[in-house]
């Protein structure tokens, strides 16, 4: 859960290992066998190129993890990994992993949870294994993680793509996120003294940005990563249609998350027209936001139109239609990012194709995700046979994700046990 000193910061804003892995210099990234002693820096510095493969461990070191609960004795670590980066190349990713000390005693092995963030903000300094290790304070706590790791499992969690220094964050680019969090879970998988084996199963669990991401990793996951033992996907408050929530946050105390997503999917597909379509009101706040954490960037976006930041007060629609130089539009693009569609189980012949249970969650006072979204991508999902699971909550997007830890582990401890899933679509 965000910390809850942000909880009421937002709402004034809205009202007013020692042990091992690998350290490889910058520069063309292999694949290294060396000890996990690598300084800080190598684990957010971009190398000029990436020939390993994908969840290939190219950097790391043994961290603390002070925004946990002290009380659970743990090892983690963070790392620099390869990914597969949209349009097809690959590049690094940040991020970290742990797990207890206590010995596993379940059946088969220590299961692993790949956990994705909620929205955090584009500066460099808001990655998320920088701020559960403590660099950088009061905008995340260890709650979801906290809650894993009590279950006895390990933890892989992933900065996603850009928050290497220098790097602007690919923010709500579907797949870079969804092969972010697979590979992640092969980088745990390769940390030497990590004590996790290749055949334990697997969770996908995101709220908000990391709902999305969690989504896109059950969609990709049979083609992208089929050697992965998933096991289930748990995914809270998706912005799973990213025009409809453009449309309900334009102009309101969130349209910063609309304009970071600009920015993000840009940084994905250069190609798209973005800069000269700005006046000087948006290359401003474009500016802000590529360096604002959460907070700040719903302060600083509150209110943005797209009319208000571009040349010729272009509307969304506007936009949408504007193309690249290999014609693909920003609509285009946009729309490849929904949720739900060309979906099917795992012995259909569907584009993404889910063999595992879904379970999915929001408020139903949700303040940034509308409702409908939510429910859209849940029905396609029921349509297409997948068992699904909803649970709702009284509250907003903010305390949502709080209120399901516990549910959702006692999920994830159902599907870990191999006790059959039942969906109630």
């Amino acid at each position: 859960m965000r910390r809850r000193s942000v909880i009421p910061a937002l709402a004034a804003l809205c009202t007013g290992l020692a042990g091992v892995a690998v350290a490889v210099a910058p520069g063309s990234a292999t694949a290294a066998s060396v000890a996990c002693t690598a300084p800080e820096s190598a684990i957010y510095t971009p190398p000029a190129s990436v020939a390993a493969a994908p969840g290939t461990v190219l950097a790391c070191r043994p961290t603390g993890l002070p925004e946990v609960p002290g009380d659970i004795a743990m090892k983690a670590w963070r790392v620099q990994y390869a990914s597969r980066v949209v349009p097809g190349r690959r590049g690094g990713v940040s991020g970290l992993g742990g797990g207890p000390t206590a010995p596993w005693t379940g059946p088969g092995a220590r299961p692993v949870v790949s956990y994705h963030f909620g929205t955090l903000g584009l500066g460099s300094q808001c990655a998320f294994s920088k701020q559960l290790a403590g660099a950088y304070q009061d905008e995340y706590e260890g709650d979801q993680v906290a809650g894993l790791l009590r279950a006895g499992w390990a933890v892989a969690a992933t900065d996603d793509v850009g928050y290497l220094t220098g790097r602007t964050h690919t923010y709500m680019a579907g797949h870079n996120a969804a092969h972010a969090m697979l590979d992640v879970v092969r980088a745990a998988f390769q940390v030497p003294g990590s004590g996790l084996s290749t055949g334990a199963k697997v969770g996908v669990w995101g709220y908000s940005q990391g709902g999305a991401a969690s989504l896109w990793s059950a969609q990709l996951a049979a083609t992208y990563a089929p050697e992965l033992n998933l096991a289930g996907a748990a995914a809270g408050g998706v912005p799973a249609d990213l025009k409809e929530v453009a449309k309900a946050s334009d102009g309101g105390a969130f349209a910063g998350f609309s304009v970071d997503a600009t920015i993000g999917l840009h940084a994905a597909y250069p190609n798209l027209p973005f800069d000269a379509l700005m006046n000087e009101q948006g290359r401003r706040l474009i500016a802000d936001l590529k360096t604002l954490c959460l907070v700040g960037t719903v302060a600083r976006g509150a209110g943005a139109r797209s009319e208000s930041l571009t040349t010729g007060g272009l509307s969304p629609e506007e936009f949408y239609r504007l193309a690249g130089p290999d014609g693909v539009t920003w609509g285009a693009v946009l729309d490849a990012q929904k949720l739900g569609v060309g979906v099917g189980t795992a012995a259909s012949g569907a584009r993404y194709r889910i063999g595992f249970p879904v379970l999915q969650y929001h408020g139903l006072l949700d303040e940034v995700i509308p409702t409908q979204v939510e429910e859209a991508v849940r029905t396609a999902y029921c349509r297409a046979g997948i068992t699904t699971r909803q649970r709702k909550y009284l509250t907003g997007h903010l305390l949502a994700d709080g209120q399901a830890i516990g549910d959702v582990v006692a999920w994830f401890t159902d599907r870990f046990a191999g006790r059959p899933a039942t969906g109630n679509c």
